[in-house]
């Protein structure tokens, strides 16, 4: 599953995955570095992201991951993955 990050968005904003399913973030934004922060697990931002670059992360159990931009708090995303 690929989620866009454009016009200071994430398109979807809200995914539905299976258990073992690997989300990749590519940027779109020619002027803006991006990154992927699932704060609420307490795990670290991820790196910047520049135009054209991508991260990835796999989800093995249910559950809802709520997860920011860090340089652009105003941008949110949800990974939902059910079983």
């Amino acid at each position: 599953m690929e989620v866009k990050i454009r016009d200071y968005k994430f398109v979807p904003e809200r995914i539905t995955v299976k258990p073992g399913a690997t989300v990749k973030w590519v940027n779109e934004e020619k002027r803006a570095s991006h990154s992927i922060w699932f704060k609420g697990e307490g795990l670290p931002e991820s790196e910047r992201m520049f135009q054209d670059d991508s991260w990835q992360r796999k989800f093995d159990k249910p559950g809802v991951y709520p997860y920011t931009c860090g340089p652009h708090p105003e941008m949110n995303g949800v990974v939902e993955v059910l079983p």
